[in-house]
């Protein structure tokens, strides 16, 4: 495989984050800021990789993550755990903040107004939690919260949660996963993406 542009990386991300919306060349160009030609070799270039996968419905032609073979479930992982390392510094401290819960989480979301440039009272998360872990997630919040001025509020899924709160559209879980940033569990929220999708 060739390498990727950012410009093809941000693409990929739009796609699997949004995983309830229909992109086309021109819906894709609009939401990236670039014309829909330059869309469209974007999301042929990627699906001739395998890495896209496309359906005509009437004129258009949509397009969405491959989320079935192994190599396109890779990249997306790797694309989320880079769009972390790369985020502000002001977020990296939330990322590295939050990632101390990664023994008692399968995977965790930064979303809300902690992303936004200014003020923000809270720091939200989306874990994905593991079975039976209630209690040992409240101690490790509570000790976060100690060293911090912001407080972490956090919305809890089990992972069959997560797939089918996407599959029904909830609009936290939606909103999260599209504005947010994926802190750790990776793999298993490309997998909860995929089997919401599915």
């Amino acid at each position: 495989m060739d390498s990727l542009s950012s410009t093809e990386m941000r693409a990929l991300l739009r796609l699997l984050k949004e995983p309830r919306t229909d992109y086309s060349a021109s819906t894709l160009g609009k939401a990236l800021g670039i014309t829909s030609m330059g869309a469209l070799k974007i999301l042929k270039r990627l699906e001739k990789q395998n890495i896209l996968k496309s359906r005509k419905v009437g004129k258009s032609t949509l397009y969405t993550p491959n989320l079935k073979e192994e190599y396109p479930l890779r990249l997306f992982a790797f694309l989320l755990c880079k769009e972390a390392e790369d985020s502000a510094s002001r977020i990296r401290r939330w990322v590295r903040e939050a990632r101390k819960l990664s023994d008692v989480s399968e995977a965790a979301v930064l979303y809300g107004s902690v992303l936004k440039e200014g003020k923000y009272d809270d720091v939200d998360l989306l874990l994905v939690q593991k079975p039976s872990q209630d209690s040992l997630i409240d101690y490790r919040i509570e000790e976060i919260d100690k060293v911090n001025v912001k407080r972490i509020h956090a919305v809890r899924q089990t992972e069959k949660d997560l797939a089918r709160n996407i599959r029904t559209g909830d609009k936290i879980v939606l909103g999260a996963l599209k504005d947010g940033i994926v802190l750790f569990g990776y793999d298993k929220l490309v997998g909860a993406i995929r089997d919401g999708t599915c």
